[in-house]
């Protein structure tokens, strides 16, 4: 959490909360919110959703295993970094294990947290990581959810900014990752 003493900006309060639907992945809430010893007011809707994960499998070789599948949101193809949601209790890197193993039949030999945000702190209260894979050899058969069906792509690490500024990949939690991982590799040489 961001500590706010360090900014002049009020925050509001929430006085009351209604869920308004739950969706299976998320759910709806119905704030209102009031900003403490003023007269504002305002009604605010929020996703709440548990924690995200996003894992960069690179290979022994040195490549980085991406999957593409179709996107309800976009009705479209979308390659992408495997990922999913952290369970109730489940620490990041352990999740970045199950969703590898889950959605390509991967194990790798180092999970490290690559960098933690918040989703989209404008109308979600959940937080987003990126954990990195190394040593990732495919060991497994894939066990996809019933409505999961994903097609692996190995790329090589020279192949990456060009799919990123193409927009072949395009998904926020996809983009981020791979964006930090090239810019931790190309400041740590």
């Amino acid at each position: 959490m961001n500590d706010n003493t360090e900014y002049n900006i009020p925050t509001w309060q929430t006085e009351r909360s209604e869920e308004v639907v739950d969706c299976r992945i998320f759910t709806v809430r119905h704030n209102f919110s009031h900003i403490e010893g003023s007269e504002r007011k305002g009604d605010f809707y929020v996703l709440q959703s548990p924690d995200w994960v996003n894992v960069i499998p690179v290979t022994p070789d040195g490549k980085v295993l991406l999957v593409a599948q179709y996107r309800h949101g976009s009705g479209a193809i979308s390659l992408e970094t495997p990922g999913g949601l952290i369970e109730a209790g489940e620490s990041p890197e352990d999740a970045a294990a199950r969703e590898l193993r889950e959605e390509t039949g991967y194990t790798a030999t180092s999970f490290r947290v690559l960098t933690e945000t918040d989703a989209n702190s404008a109308f979600m209260t959940n937080r987003f990581t990126a954990v990195l894979a190394e040593g990732a050899t495919q060991t497994d058969p894939t066990a996809w959810d019933e409505h999961e069906e994903l097609e692996p792509h190995l790329v090589s690490l020279e192949e990456l900014p060009a799919l990123l500024k193409s927009g072949k990949i395009r998904n926020t939690f996809s983009v981020l990752p791979l964006t930090w991982y090239l810019l931790e590799r190309a400041t740590s040489s």
